[in-house]
C-alpha cells in the first residue's frame, strides 16, 4: 500500500491507554460507529469553513460520507470527502492520543468565524474503532494540493506503520478490520440500525452500501440510485413559521414510531446565549400510568448522545416525548454524559419556560382546544407543580377540574359559584353518586379527582394554594342543613348502636335539606387520606400486607326522612321494637352502600335482611 513506511509505538501523554479504550471508555461498543461517523462530519464541515473563509477552493464536490460492509474481507470502511490529512497530521493528531485537531481548529479561526459545528476530532472518539477491530487502517489525503496522500495501520497492540498512500481524491477513508468476536459488527442489518439510532439527523448526507449486495432495480431495469439513510434538515432546525402541523405530526411518528397523534407541540429556538432548538410533545395517552414512557432524546449538533438525560430535562418532562439538539453542551469523551454546570441548568430553565407559556397561551387563546387536551395533560401538569414551584407558580391559574358534570372550571372559578371555602370531590361517581346529589340539589359543584395522582396533588394544593379540599362523604356541611334547626334524641341515638352492634361508632342526629336520604356515613378527611396512603404504599412495595386502618365511621341521621321518622315512632311500642331493629340495620347499609363496597359477610346480611323485611311487610 505505501512505501518508505515508518513504524513506530502510539504516544499518549500519560500511559499506554488502548486496554482503556477496549474495555472502558464507552459503555455500549456501537458508540464507536457513530464517534467514526461524527468524526467524517467534522471532517467535512471543516472542509467547508476552509472554503467560506477562502482558505481552500470549492472542487464543487457534493459532501458525502459512505459507511461500507464487506462481510467477505471482515471489512467496515468510513469514507468522506472532507478535509483529509497529511503525513504530519496523522502523526499529530492519530498518533499522539488527547490532542484535540478540533480545538487547534477552532483556536486558529476563532476570530473570523462563529466555530459552530466542529464537535469531534480524530482522538480518543476515533480510538473507540478498536472495541471491535483489531487493526484500523487510514487512507486520506489532505485538501491541500501539494501534500501526498498518506497511509497508515495500527494494531489493537499500537504498533503502527505509515507512509504514502494511493488515494486520489481529498478526504478520509476509516478501514476497520473487525475482529473474530465482535463479527456481529459485520451484518449489514446491525449497522443500520445503529446508524438509524445515532446519525438519523446528521447534516451531512450518510449513504449505506454492502459490498456484494445487488443493487435494486427500477421496473426498467435500471439499477436504483442510492438514497441517504439520514434527514439532513430536520424539522426542529426550521423555523417554526416555515412548519405546519402535519410536518410535525408525521415528524412525530416517524421519530417514535407512535401511531397515535400527539396533542400538541412546543417548538424551542432558542439563540443568544443559550444556542438550543427541539421539539417537545405532549403524547396521548391511554391511561393515566402510561406518562411513564416518555422519552427526550438528546442531540450534539444533530448527533443522537443519548435519551433522557437529567441534567438537561427535568424529571418530570421525561414523561413527555421530543428532541434537543444543544451544540454547546459540554460532554466528557464518550460524548454520553452531561456536566452539570450553570449553562445546562439555564437550557433546563428556559425549557420548562417554553412549556409553561405554551400551556398559558393555549388557555387563554384556545381554550376549548386546552379542555380537550386536559384529560391527557393533567398527569404532567400536577407531577410538574409538585416538583418544581416555579412550574407551579407559572401555571397555577390554568389548573382544570373536572365536574361531575363533565365541564372544566379552574380553581377560581368554582369559586365562583355557592362554595367559597372548600371545593368538594369525589373519586367515585358512581359509588359516591348519593353525597355527590345532596351537593348538587344545593348548588354546590363536586369535582372529579380519580387518579392516583390527584390525592397527592391535592395535599399539595392545600398547602401551596390554601385550598381546603373535602371528599363528598367527609363531612355533612352546614349548607346541606335546614337553616337554625338543631335536632337531638339521644334515644334514638342509642338505638341504632345497639341495634347495630356498633357501641363506640359515632351517631349523630341533623335535620337535612334533603328529606328523601333516611342516613349517610361520613368518614374523617384526614383519616381516609392516611389509609389511601396506606394502600398506595403497600401496591408500590409488592402488595405487602398492611394492618387494618381505624375507620372513625360516623353515621349521620336525618331526622326529616320519613323513614326515620317512623323508626322513631315505633321505640314507644315494645311490640315494634324488633321490627325497627330490622329498619336501622337496613338504614345503615344503605348509607355504607352509597359510601363503599360491602363486605362478603355484610352482603349476605343485607340480602337476608331484604328478603325479611320483603317478606314480612
Amino acid at each position: 500500500m505505501a512505501e518508505n513506511m515508518e513504524k513506530g509505538g502510539i504516544s499518549v501523554q500519560t500511559e499506554h491507554i488502548f486496554p482503556i479504550i477496549k474495555r472502558w471508555l464507552y459503555s455500549d461498543k456501537e458508540i464507536f460507529l457513530r464517534e467514526l461517523v461524527s468524526n467524517a462530519s467534522d471532517a467535512i464541515t471543516k472542509y467547508r469553513r476552509l472554503v467560506s473563509l477562502n482558505q481552500a477552493q470549492d472542487d464543487g464536490k457534493t459532501p458525502r460520507i459512505d459507511v461500507i460492509v464487506d462481510k467477505q474481507n471482515k471489512t467496515l470502511t468510513v469514507a468522506d470527502n472532507g478535509i483529509g490529512m497529511s503525513s504530519d497530521e496523522i502523526k499529530k493528531y492519530i498518533n499522539q492520543i488527547a490532542l484535540s485537531g478540533a480545538l487547534e481548529f477552532i483556536q486558529k479561526y476563532e476570530d473570523q468565524k462563529n466555530d459552530a459545528g466542529i464537535i469531534g476530532h480524530f482522538g480518543l472518539g476515533f480510538y473507540s474503532a478498536f472495541m471491535v477491530a483489531d487493526t484500523v487502517d487510514i487512507n486520506t489525503k489532505s485538501f491541500v494540493e501539494s501534500e501526498k496522500p498518506a497511509f497508515w495501520t495500527c494494531s489493537e497492540a499500537g504498533e503502527f506503520s505509515m507512509g504514502d498512500g494511493d488515494k486520489q481524491d481529498r478526504g478520509t477513508q476509516v478501514v476497520l478490520h473487525v475482529n473474530d468476536d465482535e463479527q456481529e459488527f459485520l451484518d449489514a442489518t446491525k449497522i443500520k440500525e445503529i446508524l438509524t439510532k445515532y446519525c438519523s439527523f446528521m447534516p451531512i448526507e450518510i449513504y449505506f452500501t454492502e459490498v456484494g449486495k445487488e443493487p435494486e432495480k427500477n421496473e426498467d431495469g435500471t439499477e436504483k440510485p442510492i438514497q441517504p439513510i439520514n434527514d439532513t434538515n430536520p424539522l426542529w432546525q426550521k423555523s417554526p413559521s416555515e412548519c405546519k402541523e402535519e410536518d410535525y405530526k408525521d415528524f412525530y411518528k416517524k421519530l417514535f414510531n407512535d401511531f397515535r397523534e400527539p396533542l400538541f407541540q412546543v417548538h424551542i429556538n432558542a439563540d443568544y446565549p443559550l444556542n438550543f432548538k427541539g421539539i417537545i410533545y405532549f403524547p396521548r395517552l391511554m391511561h393515566e400510568y402510561e406518562n411513564l414512557e416518555g422519552q427526550i432524546k438528546l442531540y450534539y449538533n444533530q448527533v443522537f448522545v443519548a435519551d433522557n438525560i437529567k441534567e438537561v430535562i427535568p424529571e418530570y418532562l421525561m414523561m413527555l416525548k421530543g428532541v434537543l439538539d444543544c451544540p454547546e453542551l459540554p460532554l466528557n469523551v464518550s460524548r454520553s454524559y452531561l456536566q452539570n454546570n450553570g449553562y445546562v441548568s439555564k437550557i433546563s430553565s428556559h425549557i420548562i419556560k417554553k412549556i409553561a407559556d405554551k400551556l398559558v397561551s393555549l388557555f387563554n387563546g384556545e381554550r376549548e382546544n386546552y379542555e380537550k387536551f386536559w384529560d391527557d395533560i393533567k398527569p404532567f401538569i400536577e407531577y410538574g407543580c409538585m416538583k418544581d414551584r416555579k412550574f407551579y407558580d407559572r401555571v397555577k391559574d390554568i389548573i382544570l377540574f373536572k365536574t361531575t358534570e363533565g365541564k372544566y372550571i379552574t380553581r377560581s372559578e368554582y369559586f365562583e359559584g355557592d362554595a367559597k371555602d372548600k371545593i368538594y370531590y369525589a373519586t367515585d361517581k358512581v359509588q359516591q353518586n348519593r353525597y355527590i346529589n345532596l351537593l348538587k340539589n344545593q348548588n354546590i359543584t363536586v369535582v372529579m379527582l380519580d387518579a392516583v395522582i390527584d390525592q397527592q396533588f391535592i395535599t399539595f394544593l392545600e398547602k401551596e394554594a390554601e385550598t381546603k379540599f373535602v371528599r363528598v362523604d367527609s363531612e355533612v356541611d352546614s349548607a346541606l342543613k335546614s337553616d337554625g334547626e338543631i335536632v337531638e334524641n339521644e334515644v334514638l341515638k342509642d338505638f341504632f348502636k345497639k341495634s347495630l352492634g356498633k357501641d363506640d361508632m359515632e351517631v349523630k342526629c341533623e335535620m337535612l335539606k334533603d328529606e328523601t336520604i333516611p342516613a349517610v356515613i361520613t368518614l374523617s378527611e384526614q383519616q381516609r387520606r392516611f389509609a389511601d396512603m396506606m394502600r398506595m404504599y403497600s401496591r408500590s412495595n409488592g402488595g405487602v400486607e398492611m394492618p387494618p386502618m381505624p375507620t372513625d365511621e360516623k353515621l349521620v341521621i336525618n331526622m326529616a326522612n320519613p323513614l326515620i321518622k317512623k323508626i322513631e315512632g315505633m321505640l314507644s311500642d315494645a311490640d315494634l321494637k324488633l321490627k325497627a331493629e330490622k329498619f336501622a340495620k337496613q338504614v345503615y347499609m344503605l348509607a355504607v352502600l352509597s359510601q363503599r363496597s360491602l363486605t362478603v359477610d355484610e352482603m349476605n346480611d343485607f340480602v337476608n335482611a331484604s328478603q325479611d323485611i320483603l317478606l314480612n311487610s
